[in-house]
This record gives structure tokens, C-alpha cells and sequence, in this order.
């Protein structure tokens, strides 16, 4: 396993440096290191390190979410607060309802197996897009109109809401007994249980912080150990009850921005710097679940039902951001954000099948063929638009 982290993060480091200098997102070359470096294709990567990686995969995705955090002020999140609740919920429902309707008819699938397949692919991928809001929040892109805050504090959201659908639907399929009605109330409940364990450990590891002298390195370390700690709860807790473990993350972050804000922005330094490392093997593990041979399997009729849904995403995307201070470009932009799929695509894709649903090879396959188009679509149409939409500041 020591022999495949040192592999990935040469081959993967490269291959960020190779597309960084062609203008392209360097995670679009880490992707395709993993593709070509997994099972499906050349298998370097150890079965070992495979085992882990949705470990691996986790902690670095909570290390960028305790970036965003930190970055978050109260000031930018009241001035996108509205907005970001609907685009948390609007054009996830949409895209997975237009999905699971036209699969009926393309695929011949039930209505049931549609909101399946819906509601994986409907997922926005935090980790395609939070690095760039956050690169674009420092550099002073968009932040006049707080955008890279708006589309930071509704795409996780975001997620929340398509797994607990997806879920529901998995319910329906096997037949035990779901109510809908409380699995949609559990949303919110899940939300702000979420919130109240983040904002509960912000404020104990702020308290600790102000009454023990350590260094900002160690602050980093017991903050990252506190976080991961709050998505292993929601694991744990999963049977009982929802937590939306990555809102707590989050909202550490928060919490240690608002009560101790020089505190947060050397942290936010340190967590920068631990991005560099945790970033390659986020992308790569993330290609590395991707089996191109399965995604062909969904063919011509994959592609059209990916853009369509899509085309439903982008059309809630535009009744969210209605009645707002954005204008025509920045609609667009916000459009834009909200393509990428990949991290839900890889982590729950295979579930159906593994679970006897009669459509689950197709399910996965679409989900992986979600991954291949709008993971490299979107990060480069986000890095491409930004100066031409956004205002500059």
C-alpha cells in the first residue's frame, strides 16, 4: 500500500502541475490518473489501498468542507441565506424527478426504480466544486454579490437532500415499510442536528483553544480529529436517526470564524496547506471507482437522460436564483457551479445492485457515465466562466 500513496502522489501531483500550466482544473488530471490507475483499467493502485479509500476519500472531503467554514462569514451567509435554501432543494428535486420520469420511458424502468437512479445522479458534488468557490472567495471573483459563499453553503446541502430521497425510494423498492412524509420531515431534522453538534464542538474547541497555549498545527489536527469524529457519529447513529454530518463540519468552521476570527484564518492557512495532500488522493480514489467499460454500458440513451436531467437541474437553479440581486451572468454562473457529479456518484452508485435492484447494473452504470461527463464538463466550465461572468471586485 506505502508504494501505491507514493505513486499517487507523484503521478497524481504531476498530472495537477501538467493541467494547472494548459489553463484546465488539476483535478481533472488527477481524475483521469485515477481512472487509468484503478481496477478498470492499468490496476496500480493496491487492493489495499482501495479497501480504505472511501476513508480516504472522506477525510479529504471534510478537510475541504472545514476550509469552507472557515471561510464563511455571518455577514455572507445572511446576505445568501434565502437563496441558498432553495438552491438546496430546488434543483436537486427537480433533476431527480425529471430523471426517474424520462428513465420510465427510455429505460423502460419503474417509476420506484427511476427515483432510484434519479436521486444518485442528482447529487452536486462538493468536491468538485467548494476547492474552486473557495479559490475564487480568496481572489475576490464573485464575493461583491457573496456567490462563491451561496453555491459553498447550499451544495452540501444539497446532497443531503438527494440521499435521503434516494433512500426513501431504496425503501419503496424493497418493500419495507417507508413513511414518506417523515422521511421528507427528517431533511431538515438531520440538518440542524447537523448544525447544533457542529456549533456545539466550535464553540468547546474555541473555549479550549483561548484557555490552553498550543501551536496552530496542533489546533488544525484536534479540529480535523473533532470532525471526522461527527461523520463517524453519523454512521454510527444511521439506523436510529439522520445527521447531516457534513453540515457539522461546516459549520466548526463557522463557529471558530465568528468567536475567534485570527484563530480561523491561521487555521484556515494550515488547512490550506494540508489540501495540497489530501487533494490528490480525493480525485484520484475518487477516478479510481470509476469503470469506463460499465459506463458504456449505459450508451447513447445514458448520455441523453444525464442531460436532461441536467437541463431540469439548470431550470430549478434559475427558479432559485429569481427575484434575487443577481443578474442574467450570474444566474449563469450559478447554473454552471451546480453540474459536477462525482463524489455521491462513486460512493452509492453500486448500493442498488448490491442490494438485488433488478436495474442496478444499468443504475450504476448511468451513475458512473454521470461522473465521466459532468465531473470534466463542469470543472472546466466553472474555472473557464468565472472572469467572464463574475464580477472581479
Amino acid at each position: 500500500m506505502a508504494t501505491s500513496i507514493g505513486l499517487i502522489l507523484i503521478i497524481g501531483l504531476l498530472a495537477n502541475t501538467l493541467f494547472t500550466k494548459m489553463k484546465l482544473p488539476g483535478l481533472l488530471g488527477m481524475l483521469i490518473v485515477g481512472i487509468l490507475a484503478g481496477p478498470y483499467a492499468f490496476n496500480i493502485i493496491s487492493s489495499e489501498l482501495m479497501s480504505v479509500s472511501a476513508d480516504f476519500r472522506k477525510i479529504a472531503l471534510i478537510i475541504i468542507l472545514l476550509r469552507a467554514g472557515l471561510g464563511i462569514s455571518r455577514s455572507d451567509l445572511k446576505k445568501v441565506g434565502g437563496t441558498a435554501i432553495k438552491l438546496s432543494v430546488i434543483p436537486g428535486l427537480i433533476e431527480g424527478f425529471v430523471i426517474a420520469t424520462i428513465s420510465i420511458v427510455v429505460l423502460n424502468f419503474s417509476f420506484v426504480e427511476g427515483g432510484i437512479l434519479g436521486f444518485i445522479i442528482a447529487a452536486v458534488s462538493p468536491a468538485v466544486v467548494v476547492p474552486q468557490m473557495l479559490y475564487f472567495n480568496e481572489r475576490g471573483i464573485g464575493v461583491n454579490k457573496g456567490i462563491p459563499t451561496l453555491i459553498l453553503a447550499s451544495s452540501s446541502v444539497d446532497d443531503v437532500v438527494a440521499i435521503t430521497v434516494f433512500s426513501t425510494f431504496l425503501g419503496l423498492y424493497s418493500g419495507s415499510h417507508v413513511n414518506i412524509g417523515i422521511k421528507l420531515l427528517s431533511i431538515p431534522v438531520s440538518i440542524i442536528l447537523g448544525l447544533v453538534l457542529g456549533i456545539v464542538a466550535g464553540f468547546i474547541l474555541v473555549n479550549v483553544f483561548k484557555r490552553y497555549h498550543m501551536r496552530d498545527t496542533k489546533k488544525a489536527l484536534y479540529v480535523m480529529g473533532v470532525a471526522i469524529i461527527i461523520t463517524a457519529l453519523e454512521s454510527a447513529l444511521k439506523s436510529y436517526i439522520e445527521i447531516a454530518g457534513l453540515i457539522g463540519v461546516m459549520s466548526i468552521g463557522f463557529i471558530i470564524l465568528e468567536k475567534a476570527p485570527d484563530m480561523a484564518k491561521r487555521l484556515a492557512t494550515k488547512f490550506n496547506k494540508i489540501w495540497l495532500f489530501a487533494e490528490i488522493f480525493l480525485f484520484v480514489l475518487v477516478g479510481a471507482q470509476v469503470n469506463v467499460r460499465v459506463a458504456f454500458e449505459a450508451g447513447l440513451k445514458g448520455i441523453v437522460i444525464v442531460f436532461i436531467g441536467l437541463i431540469g437541474r439548470s431550470i430549478g437553479v434559475f427558479i432559485s436564483t429569481l427575484k434575487t440581486s443577481l443578474n442574467l451572468k450570474e444566474r449563469l454562473f450559478c447554473i454552471i457551479s451546480y453540474l459536477p457529479k462525482a463524489t455521491v456518484q462513486a460512493a452509492i452508485g453500486a448500493i442498488p445492485l448490491s442490494l438485488g435492484v433488478a436495474s442496478g447494473d444499468t443504475i450504476l452504470a448511468m451513475a458512473v457515465l454521470s461522473i465521466l461527463i459532468t465531473a470534466p464538463l463542469g470543472s472546466v466550465l466553472i474555472k473557464l466562466s468565472a472572469h467572464r461572468l463574475l464580477d472581479t471586485g
